[in-house]
């Protein structure tokens, strides 16, 4: 698992390696970083001090499209933690009818139990792929002919035609025929046709309730052997992992590792304009309160305690502050950190130094195509440019302008023929870019559409 490796990883280790996927933004790095070590810190203290060393939430104050998120997910990712990414201002939507703000915790172990599940089957796939090999092998032989001297015992004929089938499935000659097959549906599958609406809402999980008294249930079908490996590959791969044992590791995980992102908590905090909005938006705040606070979720899979699970809330608080949100929420937020706003430099570095820059993503996917696509420096200073200008004319929305930039630039090459060899060879040049862009970028209306 990921996170046995951020032991070793120091908070300068950390932000290094956010380094490679985000430019700039290094006090919120910073941040993160200490946040997802001390979590480790945490786990090497003795028992008895261990359960009252709290989180220190963190609230990213910036306009949008500078890396609030994707700091979070990378974070997630390099601590192999369950990440789930909400945002704050659905639950003030008039006539949102919905999951209460609990469902953030139970998604989260929907979440972490999905992971683990995963990895385990990964780990006992091997043996699984044995045990499909044989299941279909037994569904084929009775449509094989006994071939071999009629002189061997029939136990022997029926071996050599099993061994030749064999070498034919794992060769893939056999995939596209139609074979009989008996599967068995999850039980889990089965509950779910019996659960009334809003039951997972409260945490109670039919499955349990019905443990030996709902068998899973059995049904005939007639699939390809391609198929059948698919279908048997999950029923074997279920019965070769402990799912009470994945469960439980999967509270654990959540409860010890799990990072919730709020994201847009300023749409929640107070504006005093208007009077039955700020009721709405004080609500949410105090719903969202207990689980940040600490406290027991059911979930399906059993008690979730909120009290170490890590909270990283933002917000661009254009028009609201921090200390506009209830004074309890402010205090679990105790750490602060200001994302900086994006201009032409930063947008130039994003294209080119992060492992997935835009550049390099549409290179890789032109070179699908055969089509060697490249950008002069000049260009990606250019392309770097007319997104702050667009960014500076309209709405400000970050490094997101580069994504409707590039689609913009690329769109007829995108669409040309790629066994067409005038096209084979790309070379994005700073002239190129400046012909492309620049009726958008003068025409006040034509910009709107680079949204």
């Amino acid at each position: 698992m990921k996170s046995r490796r951020t032991k070793s990883l120091t908070p300068r280790e950390i932000v290094s390696e956010l380094d490679k996927y985000i430019v700039g933004q290094d006090e919120a790095k910073k941040s993160v970083a200490i946040a997802l070590r001390n979590r480790w810190r945490r786990r090497m203290v003795d028992d008895e001090l261990r359960d009252e060393i709290m989180p220190n939430n963190i609230i990213m104050i910036g306009p949008t499209g500078v890396g609030k998120t994707e700091i979070a997910r990378r974070l997630a990712s390099l601590a192999g933690a369950p990440f789930i990414k909400v945002e704050a201002s659905k639950f003030t939507e008039v006539g949102y009818v919905g999951r209460d703000v609990e469902s953030i915790i139970r998604d989260l172990a929907d979440l972490a139990v999905n992971m683990i599940r995963e990895q385990r089957m990964n780990e006992v796939a091997e043996e699984a792929g044995r045990l499909v090999v044989e299941r279909v092998l037994d569904c084929l032989l009775p449509h094989g002919a006994m071939e071999g001297s009629t002189e061997l015992p029939i136990e022997d004929r029926r071996m050599n035609t099993r061994e030749k089938l064999r070498k034919q499935l794992l060769d893939g000659h056999l995939d596209d025929r139609v074979i009989d097959v008996d599967t068995t549906e999850d039980r889990q599958q089965v509950v779910e046709v019996f659960t009334p609406q809003g039951m997972e809402e409260m945490g109670v999980n039919l499955q349990d309730l019905f443990e030996g008294l709902i068998p899973g249930r059995k049904k005939h079908r007639k699939v390809t052997v391609s198929e059948a490996l698919n279908i048997f590959r999950q029923e074997e791969s279920r019965k070769l992992i402990d799912i009470d044992a994945i469960t439980r590791e999967a509270v654990g995980m959540v409860e010890d590792a799990g990072i919730v992102f709020i994201d847009e908590i300023d749409k929640i905090a107070g504006n005093y304009s208007h009077e039955s909005i700020d009721v709405s938006r004080e609500g949410v705040q105090r719903d969202i309160l207990p689980i940040v606070d600490g406290s027991n979720v059911m979930t399906k899979h059993g008690m979730v305690k909120t009290d170490h699970i890590l909270f990283i809330a933002a917000g661009a608080f254009h028009s609201s502050k921090p200390s506009d949100l209830i004074p309890e929420l402010q205090g679990r937020f105790p750490i602060r950190v200001e994302l900086d706003s994006l201009y032409e430099d930063d947008f130039y570095r994003i294209l080119k130094e992060p492992r997935n820059s835009l550049i390099k993503q549409y290179k890789a996917l032109m070179l699908t195509d055969g089509v060697n696509l490249m950008f002069t420096d000049e260009a990606i200073k250019e392309i770097a440019r007319s997104a702050d200008k667009v960014n500076n004319k309209m709405e400000n929305i970050g490094a997101r302008r580069l994504h409707t930039i590039m689609t913009t630039l690329l769109d007829k090459i995108l669409f040309e023929d790629p066994h067409v060899e005038s096209v084979m060879k790309l070379r994005i040049t700073k002239k190129m870019v400046q012909e492309e862009l620049s009726d958008i970028i003068s025409d006040e209306n034509l910009s709107r559409y680079i949204l």
